[in-house]
């Protein structure tokens, strides 16, 4: 394992924090960009609206992007949150996350640790949600995180192919500079 390896995944690629140029990355706009990180998967749901509200199907185990996801260490969680708030980055050894981003707007980051990858150091900006309604998969060694834009607080469902252990998970501070993501407005 190199000085910087931050882990091991089960195929033996260390995750390493790599160098990236500072900025927001290559912005994803559609579920078949040439430049999203290998192994990420994007798939759009259907939100059905109403005089009521919406109604929006979060997955079915053992179909779509969760198939290969095991009935018995599959968990569901919800994460509630603020306008403003950043939650980055993290990343796992082993876990595959499932994001359905149900309310809000995220801007989302993703970085490939996986050295050996063919998208290593690559980093992808993703602004999903109401206005985006795509479900992402996120494999082992591509750290993640995201900010909620807008005025209004976001709900992000997400899945994982096994229960939570703090020991499969590894952190990375929101400003790293080996990262340099730009969190400000980018007044385009």
């Amino acid at each position: 394992m190199t000085a910087s390896a931050l882990g091991v995944l089960e195929t033996g690629a260390e995750i390493v924090i790599p160098t990236c140029a500072p900025g927001i990355g290559k912005v994803i706009l559609s579920p078949a960009s040439p430049d999203l990180i290998a192994d990420v998967q994007i798939k759009p749901f259907p939100v059905w609206p109403d005089d009521r509200g919406y109604f929006l199907e979060v997955a079915r185990l053992q179909e779509g992007l969760v198939a290969d996801f095991p009935v018995g260490s599959t968990q569901v969680s919800t994460a509630l949150n603020y306008p403003g708030i950043i939650k980055a980055f993290h990343f796992h050894k082993h876990q595959t996350d499932f994001w359905v981003p149900a309310a809000g707007l995220l801007q989302v980051v993703l970085v490939d640790l996986r050295l050996g990858s063919p998208s290593y150091g690559s980093k992808n900006t993703l602004y999903v949600g109401a206005l985006r309604p795509w479900q992402l998969l996120i494999p082992p060694g591509v750290a993640h995180g995201y900010k909620v834009i807008g005025e209004h607080p976001s709900v992000l469902v997400y899945i994982t192919n096994r229960t939570y252990n703090p020991s499969d998970e590894g952190r990375i501070a929101y400003n790293d500079t080996a990262i340099a993501y730009d969190w400000e407005l980018q007044h385009k």
